[in-house]
């Protein structure tokens, strides 16, 4: 039976392989990346659809695009890193990058205000997003709610090309508020190969699983639109689990890793939080050994902490037998994190500045 996935709740993947058969998803071939990244090599980013295309124009040297969104409905953290660093690393490949302020979709489907997306996006999503190296020279950044005419024509016009049962299929249960944040997200996608922007190009959109259904639609529909739109390319990440073994939220505080915490709350965090891999007694786990592939300690110093492989194999390897124990992981993993914190606090003070000047 296939995985429903809905990109408005919270759900489980237990079989990434049957996701990417049921949705069509490829595996990444990394020989073929021009730019290696741990979140490719170590599996973070678990497929994709049409990437060639991306590949394919930069070794050509032709246009090629990046394009994401944010939701702009909290504190900035780690999850959220993620596509900030592929948004950056598409963007050093030579990629136009496009982000957009999911303004209109934050309102109908989270109550949140304009003005209250307009200043989470700037202070927290953007600042942070120059902090890790995007360059705002080369990104075009806009609000949803203030798209250009062509850009707001399209969110209208791709409703031709589908139809409600079809969206029904697709999302299950639907308001007219998701209805239309579907049709502007679709707009979003194709938005940077509208004419204002240069015409048709192969676009890259990193996103996370729960937007699978949403890549899908947009491919649908631009194939059905008689416009000159190249199907849209995406990367696929997995869920990154929070530090109690759900899902990271920015209205837990409790639940991730935010780019705002001071060390002493770092610390706090991991030590009460950070689920466990260990086993329920020192002799068992120096028996038995630890579960790195449950421990959100190892997980987090695998995907964004410890970029030295033979360092992190030999973590895992001594967790494993027993000879690390879960205290001495977590102690590690703090380090760690408040390192990156520090520098990349440092950073985001002049980040800030940066940013002033550039939303006028």
């Amino acid at each position: 039976m296939k995985q429903k996935i809905d990109p408005w709740k919270s759900f489980e993947i237990k079989d990434y392989n049957k996701i990417m058969k049921d949705f069509g998803v490829e595996k990444i071939d990394l020989k073929k990346l021009q730019k290696k990244n741990i979140y490719f090599t170590r599996g973070l980013v678990f497929g994709h659809k049409d990437l060639q295309k991306i590949l394919e124009a930069k070794k050509k040297k032709k246009p090629f695009a990046m394009m994401t969104g944010l939701m702009p409905s909290g504190k900035f953290h780690l999850g959220h890193k993620v596509i900030a660093d592929l948004m950056i690393y598409f963007q050093e490949l030579g990629a136009e990058c496009y982000v957009a302020v999911a303004d209109i979709e934050s309102y109908l489907t989270r109550d949140i205000s304009l003005e209250e997306a307009r200043k989470a996006a700037i202070e927290e999503y953007l600042a942070n997003y120059v902090a890790l190296g995007l360059d705002l020279k080369k990104t075009k950044f806009y609000f949803q709610s203030s798209g250009s005419k062509e850009y707001m024509n399209l969110s209208k016009f791709v409703s031709k090309k589908t139809t409600f049962n079809e969206l029904k299929s697709i999302y299950g249960d639907l308001t007219p508020e998701k209805v239309t944040s579907v049709f502007i997200q679709v707009a979003d996608i194709l938005h940077p190969q509208l004419s204002e922007n240069g015409g048709s190009k192969p676009v890259v959109v990193p996103v996370g699983v729960d937007q699978l259904p949403h890549i899908n639609l947009t491919r649908d529909i631009a194939n059905r639109m008689k416009s000159n739109f190249v199907l849209p390319s995406a990367t696929f990440i997995k869920i990154i689990s929070g530090l109690k073994g759900g899902k990271m939220s920015s209205s837990d505080p409790n639940s991730a890793i935010f780019l705002s915490d001071s060390p002493a709350e770092v610390e706090r965090k991991i030590k009460k939080y950070a689920f466990s891999g260990g086993r329920a007694t020192l002799k068992e786990h120096q028996e038995k050994g630890g579960n790195p592939d449950i421990d959100v300690s190892f997980q987090y110093l695998k995907f964004f902490f410890e970029p030295n492989d033979e360092k992190l194999k030999e973590i895992e390897e001594k967790y494993r037998k027993g000879e690390l124990l879960t205290g001495q992981l977590k102690e590690y993993t703090i380090k760690k994190i408040n390192s990156f914190l520090k520098q990349h606090q440092k950073k985001l003070g002049r980040a800030k500045k940066k940013v002033k000047r550039y939303i006028k």
